[in-house]
């Protein structure tokens, strides 16, 4: 990793979700080249703020909100005498079970607790020795990725007496989530939106057969605005909502665009490009509304990197990253939509292969957003991913608040 500048700073996110798969929270990954707590908490408590803000404020069906920011804490900062000031109702302090119960870690978790602040036990599983510990805790994350129902069930059992919420985490299959669902979780976490349960033999509808055909066209540069604006036309939704938001504050146009020819002439390509896009994506309903959110993430990261890059096309970055994820929308697995959509070859290899610097650009940045730093390579420039991560995330927030403002 690139340290040439100082301790390099890594973060992002992962979502913690509800019963209806709404995200109530993120937990925060976070490492640098020294010390994994100095990345946030040795900051001062405006700059932390700041950061917490721009890593948990999102748009929540069409509500811009804040959720809490779930935060691992080490010993040594549990112990340390200087705790930072840190926004209480934002942020849930995480325990990891490595730390071992002590006296005086179990003093220190007391006297945080005291001072207003909710306490996450991680990966634990019930020990008579850690009820100390399950009596102050507002949250038990128990990690289920290697146990089975009936021992999954046994620990919420045990648990039971404790005053505390269960949250599920490092959840892989569809078929977990609703098991813990029956089992009495309200919280779940780990990467099962990117595993949907599979309509085996399910093709393509025709209407999102005509969004691909429209995304192809889009990525054209030998396309006419005669010839986008025959294929914008046949979705009347898609129509009323591209022309209503060139209309809206947002461009400060001086007059009224009536004709999607016009519009695309007066905005641009790109533009229309991306609109049109993200219109038609969220069109896709009765989906959790984190996957459209990463997948816009995901697509202007890549775009982002492109751009920061100088390298050609960075449109086409933002279309692999989020092409490279939206067979989560379709419940299709992502070979079977890749045959359908229409997308160039040199998107669809970048996608399967990890092919060319969009297929490499793709695959780092999925890396970035699990937090599999390890695999990203040596030449890492960790600043300027971690500033496109960010940049994007706000974007994102943006993108699908204009969206939702349309309905």
């Amino acid at each position: 990793m690139d340290t040439s500048s100082g301790a390099q700073i890594l973060m992002s996110r992962q979502p913690i979700f509800d019963r209806s798969q709404r995200v109530v929270a993120y937990e925060l990954l976070y490492r640098d080249g020294q010390d994994a707590d100095s990345s946030l908490f040795s900051q001062s408590s405006a700059t932390s703020e700041l950061l917490l803000n721009s890593y948990t404020s999102i748009s929540d069906q069409g509500e811009l909100k804040r959720v809490p920011a779930f935060i691992n804490l080490s010993r040594e900062l549990l112990l340390s005498n200087d705790f930072p000031a840190l926004p209480r109702k934002n942020i849930v302090l995480e325990i990891n079970t490595n730390i071992n119960v002590e006296r005086d870690i179990i003093v220190a978790i007391y006297r945080l607790v005291k001072a207003g602040y909710r306490i996450a036990l991680d990966n634990f599983i019930y020990k008579p020795e850690h009820e100390p510990l399950f009596k102050m805790a507002q949250i038990i994350k128990l990690n289920v990725k290697n146990m089975s129902f009936d021992d999954i069930a046994k620990q919420v059992s045990l648990l039971s007496p404790f005053k505390v919420t269960l949250l599920a985490e490092k959840i892989q299959t569809v078929e977990m989530l609703e098991e813990c669902n029956k089992l009495g979780f309200k919280l779940f976490q780990g990467h099962f939106l990117s595993k949907p349960k599979l309509i085996k033999g399910k093709k393509v509808d025709p209407n999102q057969a005509a969004l691909f055909e429209l995304v192809q066209e889009l990525q054209n540069p030998n396309t006419t605005p005669e010839r986008l604006e025959s294929l914008i036309i046949r979705d009347p939704v898609l129509t009323y909502k591209l022309l209503r938001i060139i209309n809206s504050a947002a461009y400060s146009l001086v007059r009224k665009v009536e004709s999607l020819t016009e519009a695309i002439v007066m905005l641009g390509m790109a533009q229309i490009r991306k609109w049109a896009t993200l219109i038609a994506l969220n069109n896709q309903s009765g989906k959790p509304e984190e996957i459209c959110r990463g997948l816009l993430v995901r697509g202007r990261m890549c775009e982002e990197i492109a751009l920061a890059s100088k390298r050609p096309n960075p449109g086409s970055y933002f279309m692999t990253g989020m092409m490279s994820n939206l067979h989560l929308l379709l419940d299709i697995d992502r070979e079977s939509m890749l045959k359908e959509v229409p997308l160039s070859d040199e998107i669809k290899n970048a996608i399967l292969l990890n092919e060319g610097e969009m297929g490499e650009t793709l695959m780092h940045v999925g890396n970035y957003e699990t937090g599999d730093w390890d695999l990203l390579p040596t030449n890492f420039d960790a600043t300027l991913y971690e500033s496109c991560y960010r940049k994007s995330l706000e974007w994102s927030k943006e993108a699908m608040q204009a969206l939702n403002d349309l309905d």
